[in-house]
């Protein structure tokens, strides 16, 4: 009975103001462009040290609805988008992955997850999980906040982060999934592979919905 007085009283609305849901089949076709894909080649041409390969469903730049999405997924608190979301990962080529390969959200703070009242990476990870039966393992925790990442520079991000995830394991499966919502610099990505290969993890790599 709440839900339906609060859809009365504040009515949802779409990514482009359509009364009714949060996101129309078309705006949801929208998103859905251009996977991204960065082997380890290419990331470490770009100094990102640890991280094996980045796997995008799409690209900021050509998904026009892409930022809107993830910003109203996370911030507006929403985390029924989160199945549509997860669903673009897998527009990405996206590899065999061995037995005993585990999902692993990148964490936050616990002060912003109080704040924000769920992390969108679980949200995502738990859907990729139940579609592609790979398990999920929380292996990370983040020690400190880093404050908004998008609002710095490369050499920013990279000392904002240095040291601030730490895996809670003492033994981790050897091959590890990272999932996150948006991979820019890569730099929080590349922390949370440091803390995992500190731990003798021996391949991490990233799925994310958006690259750029």
């Amino acid at each position: 009975m709440f839900p339906l007085l609060l859809d009365f009283l504040f009515p949802r609305r779409s990514l482009t103001g359509v009364e009714g849901s949060f996101i129309t089949r078309a705006e949801l076709e929208q998103l859905s462009s251009f996977p991204v894909v960065e082997e380890k080649h290419a990331l470490r041409a770009r100094e990102i040290q640890y991280l094996d390969a980045i796997f995008a469903g799409s690209s900021y730049h050509h998904s026009p609805l892409l930022k809107k999405a993830i910003h109203t997924f996370k911030f507006s608190r929403i985390p029924n988008l989160g199945g549509k979301l997860s669903s673009l990962i897998e527009q990405a080529p996206l590899p065999e992955v061995p037995a005993g390969a585990v999902l692993c959200p990148v964490p936050l703070h616990w002060s912003r997850k109080f704040h924000r009242g769920f992390n969108q990476a679980e949200v995502l990870a738990s859907a990729l999980s139940s579609r592609r039966d790979i398990p999920v393992q929380l292996l990370l925790k983040r020690m400190r906040r880093t404050g908004f990442q998008s609002h710095r520079i490369r050499a920013e991000r990279l000392t904002a982060v240095q040291n601030a995830f730490v895996c809670t394991e003492q033994h981790p499966p050897s091959f590890v999934i990272l999932i996150d919502d948006l991979a820019t610099t890569g730099a929080t990505l590349d922390a949370c592979a440091h803390a995992l290969k500190m731990r003798g993890v021996s391949h991490v790599e990233a799925w994310v919905v958006a690259h750029g």
